[in-house]
């Protein structure tokens, strides 16, 4: 006869094995319920926690699966199902199980959140927030629930609310550094009221080995030196944070350079119609932090235009038509691939697979920074597709960057943990840009300067409608009253009207830059004093 009590007993030591990250003690506990009890299906679901947790997300699902299987209650398991399959870029799947779960009418506050997460993932940020909320009210004292609404909070424009989470997660977890960040990034800092002296604390007792953290702080550190008109000191903690971030990522420059020639050979050797036809998505890139999000709002606040975020579909499709090996959906080799396939057949499950999980009509606008290194495969595998390049002041592309705090986990920003990096990245892009303005037919493929689009919005707009086959509409000037989310860097600039204070900014910094800008001036693309 199975002892049902002896689980139970094994299932609550997992549990709690779990929660402190002891997996070996997760593992042995899970498994010893098994052999006592094999038509469990608790022990699968915790488990597939626990593969998630060391990013075997396709053995996780399995587990999550298997559990639901054997009679585990539907909410929890499809919840995992969702954050296992949004890691698999398997994003109309994802937000499948999201209803599944909901449907079952989750109680527990980790369910709540990791809907809320997978959700947040997916692009679907106010439909995030009231999953996010739930897990907050039934768990105040958990500081990753409150980060994660008001992280959603900060998308969705809600600055406040946003702040008053922050605070709340600080407050049960001082050495939280993502909150810390997050705060300073929405907060004008003043002489009055700042955080610096919070963040120097935080600093000094931060763990030395979590450069995570270091750099983290480091960025919120020189924002609000920057705030308070203090240039050299927000260059100085910019450069300690992110020369401790340095030593543990291998440097990309090689990789970088054969990404940039590969995408150069796509455009010269890759046939692509020259056509007036213009009623498919319109693809927004560029370098990160160059106007992308200020485009993408003005053409989002067409009648006719939605707003579809940063996608990964294009490339994702790609990769999976290609087969390419490496985990990596942007590598030369993949891009040289796409010139050797059938890339109508990945527009068209591009166009299923936005359509379907987004939830989209008509036509809409991908922003993507690094569909940049695509742009000649969208052009061929779109034939109404319209392309817009962002293009800024090359020292101005430099500063914003070295600035931007990007995802650590993504390892194709890494340049901009060193200035010079950065500088290279810079003219190698510059160098692509001009390839493409050269092979792509220019009814399909449009040039954009930031600094034009600050210094005549009406213009620009007209011009950038007219590329993409649309009337004017004054709708297009007031982009900051559009109330749709935002999640990224700008999420609080493109609220605003438009502004010219970020135009020559790397001028109050030139004396820390001058590495950099040797590098600009050596390769043509520095002309000011």
């Amino acid at each position: 006869m199975i002892n049902k009590q002896s689980v139970d007993l094994h299932l609550t030591a997992a549990r709690v094995a779990l929660e402190g990250k002891r997996y070996k003690d997760a593992h042995s506990e899970c498994m010893v319920a098994l052999q006592i009890d094999a038509n469990r299906p608790e022990p699968l679901h915790l488990l597939g926690l626990l593969a998630a947790d060391h990013n075997n997300f396709s053995k996780a699902l399995e587990l999550q699966d298997r559990a639901l299987a054997m009679g585990h209650s539907p909410a929890a398991p499809h919840a995992q199902a969702a954050r296992c399959l949004i890691a698999l870029s398997r994003r109309s799947e994802a937000v499948e199980r999201v209803r599944i779960a909901a449907s079952a009418h989750p109680e527990d506050a980790h369910t709540l959140d990791t809907l809320g997460v997978a959700l947040s993932r997916a692009g679907r940020h106010e439909e995030a927030v009231p999953f996010y909320r739930q897990a907050t009210d039934k768990a105040p004292r958990v500081a990753s629930y409150q980060y994660n609404l008001g992280a959603a909070l900060q998308f969705i424009g809600d600055f406040e609310a946003a702040r008053t989470a922050f605070n709340a997660c600080l407050s049960i977890d001082p050495k939280n550094s993502k909150a810390r960040v997050a705060k300073v990034s929405i907060t004008k800092q003043t002489a009055d009221e700042n955080d610096i002296s919070a963040l120097e604390t935080a600093w000094s007792v931060r763990d030395a080995k979590d450069a995570d953290a270091a750099l983290q702080l480091a960025h919120a550190l020189a924002k609000a030196h920057e705030d308070l008109g203090e240039p050299e000191p927000a260059m100085a903690w910019l450069s300690r944070g992110k020369s401790e971030k340095r030593k543990s990522v291998p440097n990309r420059t090689s990789e970088d350079a054969a990404l940039f020639a590969a995408a150069a050979e796509l455009a010269s050797h890759l046939p692509i119609l020259s056509t007036t036809r213009a009623d498919g998505p319109i693809f927004i890139v560029g370098m990160p932090r160059t106007g992308t999000t200020l485009v993408d709002r003005i053409l989002a606040s067409h009648s006719q235009v939605t707003s579809a975020g940063e996608l990964s579909d294009f490339s994702i499709a790609l990769k999976r038509q290609v087969r390419t090996p490496g985990q990596l959906v942007l590598d030369p080799t993949t891009l040289q691939a796409a010139g050797k396939t059938d890339l109508a057949a990945i527009g068209a499950k591009y166009l299923q697979q936005v359509t379907e999980t987004l939830g989209v009509q008509g036509r809409f606008t991908d922003k993507m920074p690094l569909n940049v290194f695509f742009v000649p495969a969208i052009l061929a595998a779109l034939p109404g597709a319209r392309v817009i390049c962002l293009r800024r002041h090359p020292a101005d592309t430099v500063l914003s960057n070295y600035r931007q705090l990007f995802a650590t986990a993504f390892s194709y920003y890494t340049y901009a943990y060193d200035l010079e990096n950065t500088a290279r990245y810079v003219v190698g892009f510059n160098r692509l840009l001009d390839r493409y303005k050269a092979e792509l037919p220019a009814e399909r493929f449009l040039c954009v300067d930031y600094e034009a689009v600050v210094g005549d919005l009406e213009a620009e707009t007209r011009r950038l409608l007219n590329h993409c086959g649309l009337e004017f509409e004054a709708g297009c000037l007031d982009f900051h009253t559009n109330s749709a989310p935002v999640a990224t860097a700008s999420s609080s600039q493109v609220r605003r009207p438009i502004y010219t204070s970020s135009m020559g900014r790397w001028r109050k910094f030139r004396s820390a830059m001058d590495p950099a800008l040797a590098i600009l001036s050596e390769a043509g693309l520095l002309t000011d004093d």
